[in-house]
């Protein structure tokens, strides 16, 4: 991709499933990486799984004190932020009458709240400077009404509302772009399923499969780069025609 050799990435929940195939991805690019996430696990053996990372830090999204003393080290590492991947999110699969507060308050704290925090943290640096780019993962729940993630989809929905008001603030400085995968076979997710229950998902989605964390990445570079400088205010579905 053009333009992002060189450039500053932060990618929350940097370590992971999507995240760290992002992370990779921008590395791939020759971009300078530090990654954010709250497993003690996943940071420790990030620098020798993600090979190129700048640094992996601990950082739970949903605390603004974190998130300000996150960015205030990547400063110091990175010398400011270009480009910024919100992507942190955590889901919790419950009937609508047994979702309790701890529940709701815990999934938007991380899902909204959290890209909110990271979000004003990076655009006020990209401001300050010569602009930059701001992606968040959405979802294709964030589009229409799954059952049993009334919370989940809530936060997602409040996501692709939030890019979208951001993106006409801070146009033409910064571009903000939401994306929205569908079904990704990330090793979470694939933990979750037996044989058929793999199958029988894959067959309610048109091209058959789930995505690969990979081709998710894929799109963060290109909306990043010199190829995507047209998109800002976007809400990309990645699921495999699932939602035509």
């Amino acid at each position: 991709m053009k333009g992002l050799d060189g450039k500053r990435i932060v990618v929350t929940g940097g370590t992971s499933g999507i995240g760290e195939a992002t992370s990779r991805r921008f590395i791939e690019e020759g971009a300078r990486v530090v990654a954010l996430a709250v497993g003690e696990e996943e940071i420790a053996t990030a620098p020798s799984r993600i090979r190129g990372l700048i640094a992996a830090l601990r950082c739970d999204v949903a605390f603004p004190s974190e998130v300000a003393d996150a960015f205030a080290r990547v400063d110091e590492l990175l010398g400011g932020v270009d480009v910024l991947v919100a992507n942190a999110g955590i889901s919790i699969r419950k009937p609508f009458l047994e979702i309790d507060a701890a529940d709701w308050q815990r999934v938007l704290d991380v899902n909204l709240s959290g890209v909110f925090h990271c979000a004003q943290q990076a655009a006020r640096r990209m401001d300050a400077a010569a602009g930059g780019v701001i992606l968040m993962t959405a979802s294709t729940n964030g589009l229409v009404g799954h059952e049993y993630y009334a919370v989940y989809n809530a936060s997602k929905a409040g996501v692709i509302l939030l890019a979208r008001t951001m993106a006409r603030e801070l146009a033409p400085k910064v571009r903000v772009n939401a994306v929205c995968p569908g079904y990704v076979l990330t090793p979470m997710q694939e933990a979750e399923y037996s044989a058929e229950m793999l199958a029988q998902v894959n067959a309610s989605i048109p091209l058959g499969r789930h995505a690969a964390p990979e081709e998710i990445a894929s799109l963060f570079a290109f909306l990043a780069s010199d190829e995507g400088a047209y998109f800002t205010g976007a809400v990309i579905s990645v699921d495999g025609g699932e939602t035509a």
